[in-house]
């Protein structure tokens, strides 16, 4: 990590951005950008969602749509970027600027496996199948993947999020480009990796004199590792200037808002009453087989969570916290019997483990899962209305019934109701995480099982939904297991905390009891890092 200073002042100017401007149809969505990037140097661009970071980016490369009209300069090289045709681009994508996206199960092919992934550009190069793949391993190795080799040959549905993630960074690095454009590049990481990647890229730049455009929701990473930062506000800037500066007297109200992190405190706990137990876990595990040969045998298991207990009561809320890879995401497939587990689910006097499909049916009304990234499990070819809806249709409801219902959920989670004829990809991802959550909503269930709802979210976005959730959780008396890397989240609407290492219960216990005596050194590890 390194401050403002670190930067040489005589550094070569690598890329120069001068009065950006994009606009569609309606509105301006980037207005008068400018900004110096130099070598070795990071520059963050801040905002909420909708606020022209990820557009200014992709207009560099020209990746954006060409409806939409782009004009000023982008001086790369003493070329302007944004007048390039495409065969000049594909010499600048990947060998001069390349890109972290946010999302990379979107951003992965799903067809190829991890060598190829992050060999195909090195083997158009020229470089021979041996090289490339000692490069491979190489930069895996840098991006801190355990057993490189071994993940040679796995496709990106095969690897965690965090791993996926790596694995992106680990292509972007491949061609030594001049700047990496990292565009919220550890959304999907607990707050140990967040450190680890983002000191590796720091480490990246200063040994190589790249350079970083840094686009983040995430103040603390802004805080840590940019040298300059610019504050976008519906394509405005609303201010810029070095880190120290902007953090120590920001001069805009909107940066101010930005860096507001208090996120309120958690409902009362509810009483530890037996009558109103809602779930528990006895002795619950999750391993999955190991098959190998022509006849797919089962050579060993892979233990995702080892045998664990918990209890969850009406009105609480626990939270489920870990680094990537720990078992947070299997344990809660398993509870919402998506995947397969050993031990007793029981919800409401029922073990969900000993239940066929067809008797697990109705009850799933009752326990609803929201999952981390709202694009991929919102059906693209759908409306608003029928996503809400489609739960509903097995209720046997009148149309009328339904509509009503459908309306009530969307207000619950304050979004109008004309939304209902818009389809995913016209919303934010603050506003698809609401439709998500009225979509469990809708059914009125007793538990709501949340795989990182936030992880994507600015901040203020996360605000809300924390707000929302606790709002929800007060009226309606819904029970929470809630899986996050984010820390200053869970306390923020957790009453416990369960902490996964290596698929092993590390410590449990009361949130702030959590946060005042942690037990052990890594989570210890965990409340530091997250900390502002």
């Amino acid at each position: 990590m390194h401050s403002i200073q670190d930067v040489n002042k005589d550094a070569k100017l690598v890329l120069s951005v001068r009065h950006l401007h994009i606009q569609n149809q309606q509105q301006d969505l980037v207005k008068n950008l400018s900004f110096d990037l130099h070598a070795g140097e990071t520059v963050a661009i801040v905002g909420e969602s909708g606020s022209g970071k990820s557009i200014s980016s992709l207009a560099m490369l020209g990746l954006l749509p060409e409806h939409l009209k782009i004009t000023g300069e982008a001086n790369l090289d003493g070329q302007n970027l944004l007048t390039m045709n495409e065969a000049q681009l594909r010499q600048v994508r990947g060998q001069k600027i390349a890109m972290i996206f946010q999302e990379p199960m979107t951003a992965l092919n799903p067809l190829h496996r991890v060598e190829k992934i992050i060999g195909e550009p090195l083997l158009l190069n020229g470089l021979s199948k041996a090289k490339v793949r000692k490069r491979v391993i190489d930069l895996l190795t840098d991006v801190g993947i355990p057993d490189p080799e071994e993940k040679l040959s796995r496709y990106p549905h095969e690897l965690s999020g965090g791993q996926r993630q790596r694995v992106m960074i680990a292509a972007a690095l491949a061609l030594e480009p001049d700047i990496i454009i990292a565009d919220e590049p550890t959304t999907a990481l607990d707050v140990t990796l967040q450190a680890q990647v983002l000191n590796l890229l720091q480490l990246l730049i200063l040994n190589h004199d790249m350079s970083m455009i840094l686009i983040s929701h995430d103040l603390n990473l802004v805080r840590r590792y940019a040298n300059q930062v610019i504050v976008m506000n519906k394509g405005i800037v609303e201010e810029q200037g070095k880190v120290s500066e902007i953090f120590n007297t920001p001069k805009a109200d909107y940066t101010k808002h930005l860096l507001d992190h208090d996120f309120g405190a958690a409902n009362p706990t509810p009483p530890d009453d037996p009558s109103h137990l809602v779930l528990s876990l006895h002795h619950v595990g999750v391993k999955f087989p190991i098959k190998e040969g022509l006849l797919n045998r089962v050579k060993d298991y892979f233990v995702a969570v080892e045998p664990l207990e918990l209890r969850l009561h009406e009105s609480e809320s626990i939270g489920i916290v870990g680094e990537s890879g720990s078992g947070k995401t299997s344990l809660a497939l398993a509870v919402a019997r998506l995947i397969e587990s050993d031990g007793l689910i029981v919800l409401f006097n029922q073990d969900l483990n000993k239940l066929k499909e067809s008797k697990l049916r109705p009850l799933r009304a009752d326990f609803q899962m929201v999952f981390q990234d709202p694009f991929s499990s919102l059906n693209p070819r759908m409306t608003v209305e029928q996503i809400i809806g489609e739960g509903l249709a097995l209720k046997k409801l009148k149309a009328s019934e339904i509509a009503e219902r459908i309306d009530e959920a969307l207000l619950k989670v304050e979004l109008p109701v004309d939304f209902k004829q818009r389809y995913p990809h016209e919303l934010s991802g603050g506003q698809r995480q609401r439709i998500a959550l009225a979509r469990a909503l809708v059914l009125r269930p007793k538990l709501i099982i949340f795989d990182e709802p936030t992880s994507a979210l600015d901040r203020t976005t996360q605000r809300a939904i924390v707000k929302l959730l606790r709002q929800l959780q007060a009226e309606f008396h819904i029970s929470y297991l809630f899986i996050s890397h984010d820390l200053q989240v869970v306390k923020a609407l957790c009453h416990k905390v369960l902490v996964l290492r290596h698929a092993k219960v590390i410590e449990f216990q009361s949130t702030e009891d959590l946060f005042a005596h942690p037990k052990t050194d890594y989570t210890k590890q965990l409340i530091s890092a997250s900390q502002y």
